[in-house]
């Protein structure tokens, strides 16, 4: 038990320099790094199952060259790709709301800086100096955050216009090979 408590010390010692803010930043994180780690999970496995079965299901297919054949094999991968997308609305609210909440956090940090130099009616530069170090804390780590997520949110965008791209791609050239 001991060692837990030396092991969260430097957790405790981060929320103590960046105060209540920086929990709200650390609980968006966890959920957009949980709600990040599920699209990976997601992608891996059960969109390629999903995608293997709608394929199957194009080849079993006897028409695949009518007007209403072509509508269905749209449909079908617009809904797969569907599912693919359908968390990114949220991580992107997630990533944009990390830095307003950095900013919070030092907004409130300044107001404390002041208010405490006002009641102890000493210029010490000091105590200002950490005490606005301390609020800034925040703002870094919201937008360390953000940076993260959006580099998460820009490579699975990629990820889905490929997917969408070689979903149309593997269908065509498996009605073709199996008409070989």
């Amino acid at each position: 038990m001991p060692e837990l408590l030396t092991a969260l010390d430097p957790i405790r010692w981060l929320i103590n320099a960046g105060g209540e803010v920086l929990v709200m930043i650390m609980l968006v994180a966890m959920v957009l790094f949980a709600l990040a780690l599920e699209r990976l999970f997601y992608w891996r496995f059960t969109h390629r199952r999903a995608r293997r079965a709608l394929i199957q299901a194009w080849i079993q297919r006897r028409d695949h060259v009518t007007w209403s054949a072509l509508t269905l094999r749209e449909v079908w991968t617009r809904e797969l790709i569907a599912r693919l997308r359908m968390p990114l609305p949220w991580l992107k609210l997630l990533v944009a709301i990390c830095p307003l909440l950095g900013l919070l956090g030092t907004v409130t940090g300044m107001i404390q800086v002041f208010d405490s130099l006002a009641l102890t009616e000493s210029g010490q530069a000091r105590a200002m100096a950490d005490g606005v170090a301390r609020a800034t804390l925040p703002t870094l780590v919201g937008m360390a955050v953000a940076v993260v997520g959006l580099l998460f949110v820009s490579r699975l965008e990629q990820i889905i216009r490929r997917e969408d791209q070689r979903l149309h791609d593997r269908m065509a050239r498996a009605v073709e090979e199996s008409h070989a």
